[in-house]
């Protein structure tokens, strides 16, 4: 939504919104740009009328704004119906989509065409930091955006990726999610079918094709690839992958790996990101840009500068040889694939797992025992209350000491607190230089990325000062 605000504010309308709490980055950005955000809802801020009202998906009936827009009749229509008749139409429109990756997939197949010269547009769900941006409209003719499965809105229960009609589509992942609004797994596929069966015969599909002990997940895939009648590619680990990955290296501050295109060597890559999943991500990107006609020496100088995603594995402060990780944590198989990264890139140091269960998915029992194993990959967990825990039904609702018994069962330590402000006066002593602290969580988290390092600065000064004291005292007993 803020993407879109930017977008149509650039195009020359004048564009305000209105959010119960709105929190960084997306406000800073919005805040940046000159787009005015009212907090909390309210009927007055409707005036003056406006020619347009874009509703998002995560306002329902009840909502003192919507509930004016309907009774005066003010226009509406949803964030994918405008971006669609504003924004695609005669564009060559490229959508990655997926449960994972989607949002650094997409800023690296941007930053892979910035870089190459084809001057793309692009609509990010986050603040790309090689633009310093969500969106950008460049004067070329394709469309790079992220593909959400999630619904279009409350007139429109439809996923939101069937209102891009896209040429050419990025698939990297299909597992179960968003239990608010799917009911199981098939649920998901069907949505994911719908879009396969989308593309025109033209276009084509890059899907991922797996990895070790994920079979599951390439079954989903290859069922909803069934609806196809475009060309598909695959990347992943198994014989039939058109695209391949060897000599992967994790080192400091950089990962490097070959890929391999029907098993010969086609280039060398490296980028400054951390883990597994960031390879395939690029390597899916790099295979979509190669059909596009980029050269892999563009492809390769491209990902070497790419800088990530805000909120993506992003280092929000170093305090006393602590690091502090915000990622925006959504599903357990996320999470895992951010503690691994950590791991990876910090090898021996003790890793901190801080989690929100905030999405509609963590908030709920449905996949508990993934989240448990997920977490169990840090050496000290620390799971906070649900967010509007009132919200989710008891008998669908996480079952918090049931998770901590779980975790417990993986041979790790895990431990209940209820919010921000008392994980930080409970742990922050507790910290060491070399730890590493992921913090979880697809929300501002009551503000816990400020106050943890700032809890552990005041903690450090303290220190400082006792020891300036007992060297003053030392020294006065010398004389």
């Amino acid at each position: 939504m803020a993407a879109l605000a930017g977008m149509l504010k650039q195009r020359g309308f004048h564009v305000t919104g209105s959010d119960a709490a709105a929190y960084p980055p997306m406000s800073d950005f919005l805040s940046e740009i000159g787009i005015p955000v009212a907090q909390p809802f309210a009927a007055e801020n409707l005036e003056p009328r406006p020619d347009l009202v874009v509703v998002g998906n995560a306002i329902s009936r009840g909502n003192i704004e919507l509930e004016q827009v309907l009774d005066q009749r003010i226009p509406f229509c949803s964030l994918p119906q405008l971006l669609h008749e504003e924004f695609l139409r005669g564009k060559e429109v490229l959508v990655v989509a997926g449960t994972h990756g989607k949002t650094t997939t997409t800023s690296m197949l941007a930053w892979i065409f910035h870089t190459a010269g084809m001057q793309p547009s692009f609509l990010i769900g986050g603040i790309a930091e090689n633009f310093g941006s969500s969106f950008h409209l460049g004067q070329g003719k394709h469309f790079i955006l992220e593909g959400d499965e999630y619904d279009t809105a409350f007139f429109d229960k439809g996923p939101k990726f069937l209102h891009y009609f896209p040429d050419t589509v990025i698939l990297t992942s299909v597992e179960f999610d968003h239990a608010d609004i799917y009911k199981d797994l098939d649920a998901v596929e069907t949505a994911f079918k719908r879009l396969v069966n989308l593309i025109p015969r033209r276009g084509r599909i890059i899907a991922f094709d797996g990895v070790a002990g994920d079979g599951a997940e390439s079954a989903s895939l290859e069922r909803c690839l069934s609806k196809a009648f475009c060309p598909v590619e695959r990347y992943g680990a198994s014989a039939r992958s058109d695209w391949r990955i060897a000599n992967l290296k994790f080192e400091t501050g950089r990962t490097s790996w070959s890929v391999l295109r029907k098993d010969s060597h086609w280039a060398d890559l490296e980028f400054p990101l951390a883990g597994e999943y960031n390879v395939w991500n690029a390597t899916a990107a790099a295979a979509l840009a190669a059909a596009y006609g980029i050269s892999k020496e563009e492809i390769a100088a491209a990902l070497k500068t790419f800088k990530s995603v805000k909120r993506r594995l992003e280092v929000k402060a170093q305090v006393n040889g602590i690091t502090i990780i915000d990622d925006f944590a959504h599903h357990p198989t996320a999470i895992a694939g951010t503690l691994k990264a950590l791991r990876a890139r910090y090898a021996g140091a003790r890793l901190w797992a801080i989690l929100e269960p905030r999405s509609n998915t963590l908030r709920r029992r449905v996949l508990q025992g993934d989240l448990a194993r997920s977490l169990a990959l840090a050496d000290e967990v620390i799971v906070a209350g649900v967010f509007r825990s009132e919200a989710v039904p008891v008998n669908e609702r996480l079952e918090l000491p049931e998770l901590a018994a779980d975790v417990e069962k993986h041979g790790r330590r895990a431990r209940l607190i209820a919010d921000a402000d008392e994980i930080v006066q409970k742990i922050a002593p507790e910290m060491r230089s070399g730890d590493v602290v992921a913090i979880l969580s697809n929300g501002g988290f009551g503000g816990i990325y400020e106050k943890l390092p700032a809890r552990l600065r005041a903690l450090a000064g303290d220190t400082a000062v006792v020891v300036a004291a007992n060297n003053a005292a030392n020294s006065a007993g010398k004389q």
